[in-house]
């Protein structure tokens, strides 16, 4: 039997839930692209009142705005830390895709700048890594919160990381990530390093 912790904050939407032997047994989430660093030990605090012990932390690696989802992924990695317990990296664009069952798709999120962190599947399956850029009409169904803040789709259903399907992803797959899909570099940069 095992338990696992799972945590989202690659998109503007924190997403937490516990997961027992493949079925999620809790779920919340907050939303608000600036609200990580306080939303995640809310819903981690009341997720463990319900549920104290853990097994392994699975988190999602991104895409992602830089500070959103460094919050994310060094909560869990302090905590499985603390915990003694094993952390799983996932891409956190495959917690979309695993929402929809269309041949072929293109999921999006929202990279600021006017730009989206986006990736193709077929039959749900990722082909190549995932990339940023401007966005445009594509000829296959896009799905994900960038999508609908560019335009690009109105399906609202399946916008943000499951983070029980995080789970399901890291059992059956041996594609986990060990570091962060920062797509580009940061805004902030050392003194030294300024031009």
């Amino acid at each position: 039997m095992t338990i696992s912790l799972a945590i989202d904050s690659s998109t503007s939407r924190t997403s937490v839930a516990i997961v027992e032997d493949g079925k999620c047994v809790w779920s919340d989430y907050r939303d608000g692209a600036t609200g990580h660093g306080h939303s995640l030990p809310e819903l981690i605090s009341e997720g463990l009142k319900r549920h104290p012990k853990i097994d392994q932390v699975v988190v999602g690696m991104g895409p992602g705005p830089f500070t959103g989802l460094r919050v994310g992924i060094t909560f869990a990695r302090t905590f499985a830390f603390a915990r003694g317990v094993k952390v799983i990296g996932i891409c956190s664009l495959d917690a979309i895709a695993g929402l929809h069952k269309e041949a072929e798709f293109i999921i999006a999120t929202d990279a600021r700048r006017k730009e989206i962190y986006w990736a193709r599947y077929i039959n749900g399956v990722r082909v190549g890594e995932p990339t940023v850029s401007l966005p445009s009409a594509p000829s296959t169904p896009v799905f994900g919160e960038g999508a609908i803040k560019y335009n690009l789709s109105s399906h609202h259903e399946g916008a943000y990381p499951d983070p029980a399907l995080l789970v399901t992803i890291a059992e059956n797959s041996a594609g986990h990530i060990s570091e962060p899909m920062y797509l580009r570099r940061p805004d902030a940069v050392p003194t030294a390093e300024r031009a």
